[in-house]
């Protein structure tokens, strides 16, 4: 290919700053499956995240070939399949046996039925130039969905006043990737790919100016209720906010009290029930833990 010649030194930069970028983007999550690794258990995490984060690489692969000259485009989403799969195979082998079902029903859904689907469509009823065209704007479409995800987290901050589910250096790498693919999209004359990384750009300056403003913020407190024996947690998801101080404490001997969606509930009970006999509501969102 005429991609890596000195004719297009530019593009030679930024495909090479954007695959460095993204890989960097790719192996955050490392810390956490280290630790998913080390507790033979995934805590309550969600798999999602990565079952989307495959399901996109996927797409951008199958974009890249027809598009025949966005080289950079395969190699970092190869790579980036390799990682995602990692990380799926090992939330499979620690996850309880409801987050393994739901994260099966993700990837059969998703990664086959609607990736098959749209490899069908574009080769069966889409010729020649428009099926770049097509298969381009629904790259788009999904990476405008993928991009707005940090919206919830966002919320998540002005809510609690806590930046603890939103790392600076995250935010900052994810901003650094939208401008590079960006500046590689424009080079290229290719709106498919530069067109969802503006709103890239927007949401991740949004993340770091809302880390700047709340780094120092004191998270709100929790208020404890001795009448009832029960605490009242105002900083999360209002689903499920009682929680019986005194069961916990007879569970947690450091007197900690560990936070749960409500819809991960039932799995984290059945991750502490194989090391301890729990009977009581227990309460956790990733790496949350509140004091009391």
């Amino acid at each position: 290919m005429g991609l890596f010649t000195v004719q297009n030194p530019l593009v030679l930069t930024f495909g090479l700053l954007g695959n460095i970028i993204s890989l960097m983007v790719y192996l955050a999550p490392v810390p956490t499956f280290y630790r998913i690794y080390k507790k033979k258990t995934t805590e309550g995490f969600q798999s999602l995240p990565y079952v989307v984060a495959l399901f996109s690489s996927m797409l951008w692969i199958y974009y890249a070939f027809l598009k025949s000259d966005a080289t950079f485009l395969i190699t970092i989403n190869s790579v980036g399949c390799v990682i995602e799969t990692i990380y799926l195979a090992m939330y499979m082998v620690y996850a309880a046996r409801k987050a393994r079902v739901q994260t099966a029903k993700f990837l059969l859904f998703l990664n086959v039925g609607v990736f098959c689907l749209i490899l069908l469509l574009t080769l069966l009823l889409v010729r020649g130039p428009n099926r770049v065209v097509v298969l381009g704007w629904v790259c788009v479409g999904f990476s405008v969905c993928v991009f707005a995800a940090p919206l919830g987290i966002m919320r998540k901050v002005i809510k609690t006043k806590s930046v603890e589910f939103m790392p600076f250096y995250l935010s900052l790498f994810l901003t650094l990737s939208a401008v590079a693919w960006f500046t590689y999209g424009l080079l290229l004359k290719d709106m498919y790919i530069a067109l969802p990384n503006i709103l890239g750009f927007i949401f991740g300056m949004g993340q770091m100016i809302l880390y700047v403003i709340y780094k120092g913020a004191k998270p709100q407190k929790i208020v404890e209720n001795e009448a009832n024996s029960v605490v009242e947690v105002t900083s999360v998801d209002t689903n499920a906010t009682l929680i019986d101080v005194i069961k916990l404490k007879e569970i947690l001997s450091d007197a900690q009290i560990i936070i749960v969606s409500h819809n991960n509930i039932e799995d984290v009970q059945e991750q502490l029930a194989k090391e301890k006999n729990i009977g009581g509501a227990i309460l956790y969102q990733h790496q949350n833990v509140i004091e009391i």
